[in-house]
Parts: structure tokens; C-alpha cells; sequence
């Protein structure tokens, strides 16, 4: 069930999602101008309509000497979908469990291990569990950013990285909020090719709107807001992004 928030609630989730663990309710309740019992009373709500589900830790496992992060893409039964990504969190060395809107590699799993063995190990089980390993990469680097709208109306809008992975040779892939005004907002897919918007090694091979998962076709509008998953079978340089955003 859809909850509604407010402006109030949205202020605070752009602020937890922030910086949980340094944000005063204080704070909020000055800028929004109503009492920090409020901000408490609502941040009580938001954890029971289970919209504020949590407060994790962002660890970097690579600092970790030996340790390694790795991504499967896994394609489950869409009937057991649900209950293969609970038996899969409980799974040792499994941190993240993702239901993807799709008919094949509609579960993405997130492990770490010690070293590779470890990671051999958690793949084994995951096939044990009757999940099909699609596709596998370690993840280089992680980065998360508030959803802007949520927050002040001075916050930068330029692009928003919020996932970055290199898989095998130079290949890349990217994941970014399309910003307001970006140059390759409410252009098709198609269009962006043409006109040269979207460089000749990449290619998009996912969108979320809405918390929608799309699957991208050349008459697909790209629009503001829109996290666009990008592969480039080369390292992406920072001038072929510009046209995601605002400059």
C-alpha cells in the first residue's frame, strides 16, 4: 500500500538519506519551522508506514585488506521471486538483495568475501537455492546521494551519480538521476543517437522512473528525473555525461 507524504516528511528523508547519523531533528524543525517534537512524531510515523525502513551503515569492504565486493545478476521463477530473496539474505557473506522488474536476471545480489574461494562458495549456494547466475562483477565503487527533490531548492541539480561498476576489460557501467534541464531530457532514445547526445559506445540499458523499472527502446523518452543506466564497452569519460546534466 502507497503511503502520502508531505513536504515536512520529504525534508526529512532528504536529510536522513543525507546523513543519518548527524542530522538533529532540531535542524529540520527550524528550517521547515514547525517544533522538533514534530520531526520526532514524524520520523515515528515514516519508520511505521515502513517508508523509513532503516539506518545502514556504509561500509567500504575493498579498504578491508583481502576483501572483495561482488554483484550477480540472478534469474529466479517470478512466482518464488519474493521468497528466493529472503532464502538468499540469509545466505553468509550476502549483504543486499534486489527485485528487478523483469522476466530474466530480475534478482541482483550484492556479496563479500574474504577472497575469491568465498565468493565461489556464496555463488554455489545461490545456484543451490535454484537461482540461475546471469551475470557477475565486482563493484568498484558505490556512491548515494539524496533524491534532490525532497530536498531545499538551492541543492546543486546536476547529475547524481549513484552506482558505478567495471566489469571485464574496460567496460563500465553507470547509474545517475537525469538532472533539470539536462540536454537529453525529453529526447527519445533514438534522437539522442542521432543528434550525438549519447556517445557511440554506450548504451542504455536501463531506466527507473517513478519506481518503475522500464525497459529501454529507441521511441523511450529519456525525462528529468529518470536514473539511467548506461554500458560502455570503454571507460566512460566525463564530457560524454555532461548531457545528463544541468552545466
Amino acid at each position: 500500500m502507497t503511503q502520502r507524504v508531505d513536504e515536512i516528511d520529504k525534508r526529512i528523508l532528504y536529510y536522513l538519506a543525507l546523513d543519518a547519523r548527524n542530522t538533529a531533528t532540531s535542524d529540520i524543525a527550524e528550517e521547515m519551522e514547525v517544533t522538533p517534537a514534530t520531526i520526532r512524531n514524524r520520523i515515528a510515523q515514516l519508520e511505521e508506514q515502513g517508508i523509513l525502513r532503516g539506518y545502514l551503515a556504509d561500509i567500504d569492504y575493498k579498504s578491508i585488506d583481502g576483501y572483495v565486493t561482488y554483484h550477480f545478476r540472478c534469474t529466479a521463477p517470478i512466482p518464488d521471486r519474493a521468497r528466493l530473496a529472503q532464502s538468499a539474505l540469509e545466505i553468509s557473506g550476502v549483504i543486499t538483495v534486489q527485485e528487478l522488474m523483469a522476466g530474466s536476471a530480475n534478482l541482483g545480489i550484492t556479496v563479500v568475501g574474504a577472497d575469491t574461494n568465498e565468493i565461489n562458495k556464496i555463488a554455489g549456494e545461490l545456484s543451490d537455492l535454484g537461482l540461475e547466475i546471469e551475470d557477475e562483477s565486482v563493484i568498484e565503487g558505490e556512491y548515494h546521494t539524496p533524491y534532490n527533490p525532497f530536498g531545499p531548492e538551492n541543492v546543486p541539480k546536476g547529475p547524481s551519480l549513484t552506482d558505478f561498476m567495471s566489469l571485464a576489460g574496460d567496460a563500465e557501467v553507470v547509474e545517475f538521476t537525469v538532472s533539470e534541464g539536462a540536454e537529453i531530457a525529453d529526447t527519445t532514445i533514438e534522437e539522442a543517437v542521432d543528434e550525438e547526445l549519447l556517445a557511440d559506445e554506450m548504451l542504455v540499458v536501463g531506466i527507473e522512473r517513478d519506481g518503475d523499472v522500464l525497459t529501454p527502446k529507441g521511441e523511450t523518452v529519456i525525462q528529468t528525473g529518470d536514473v539511467v543506466s548506461l554500458f560502455s564497452k570503454a571507460p566512460l569519460e566525463t564530457d560524454s555525461l555532461e548531457v545528463f546534466g544541468t552545466q
